[in-house]
């Protein structure tokens, strides 16, 4: 059985409303990480059916660091202009900016990283391996797990966020989409420094 406060922390922790924090609970049997972890998989489930929705409206988000020699704008899309204004949203978007600008990605998603920068590291990946002593076989595993780690920390939605290393960005919107309710998406991004 759920308790007050149990439900309190959850909804303030995930953003679901009381109704679904509750049916997570009773199925995780009062299990607060169940409970999270169900909220989450529902959660993606949402997103996923927000997906084919247009996002044709959405704010700029900025940051610009205390030093003033670096900093981030970012393009983040929404459906409504209703939503466009809204404090969260803004929030997110002044969030991700700041996330730019400490992170550094060089693209959206792990499939945009281009092939010449992979090529280039995979040789110098090869190299120490080869200088390691490493076998031809276990090589080629090692440089698939390189190449997916090094694909998931250039591209921005894989990126473990700065404020929670928890969850990646995509993370994040996908908790915005639910805590908003539209579907919000990153148009596009630039990285600014001195």
């Amino acid at each position: 059985m759920s308790t007050l406060e149990q439900i309190k922390a959850l909804r303030e922790q995930t953003g679901a409303g009381i109704v679904e924090v509750k049916k997570a609970l009773t199925e995780a049997e009062g299990d607060e990480k169940k409970a999270i972890e169900i909220l989450r998989k529902r959660g993606g489930d949402k997103a996923m059916k927000k997906a084919d929705r247009s996002a044709h409206e959405g704010v700029i988000g900025t940051y610009v660091h205390s030093n003033q020699k670096i900093g981030a704008m970012v393009k983040v899309m929404c459906e409504t202009d209703f939503v466009a204004r809204n404090e969260a949203f803004q929030e997110l978007a002044r969030d991700i900016a700041m996330h730019i600008t400490a992170s550094a990605p060089t693209c959206l998603s792990p499939n945009e990283v281009s092939d010449e920068q992979i090529a280039k590291e995979r040789e110098i990946w090869s190299e120490q391996l080869a200088q390691e002593g490493k076998p031809k076989d276990i090589m080629d595993k090692i440089l698939e797990g390189k190449e997916k780690k090094f694909r998931e920390e250039s591209a921005l939605l894989t990126q473990a966020f700065v404020k929670d290393s928890e969850k990646t960005i995509e993370d994040l919107l996908n908790e915005s989409i639910i805590k908003i309710g539209e579907k919000i998406e990153i148009g596009s991004f630039e990285r600014f420094a001195l």
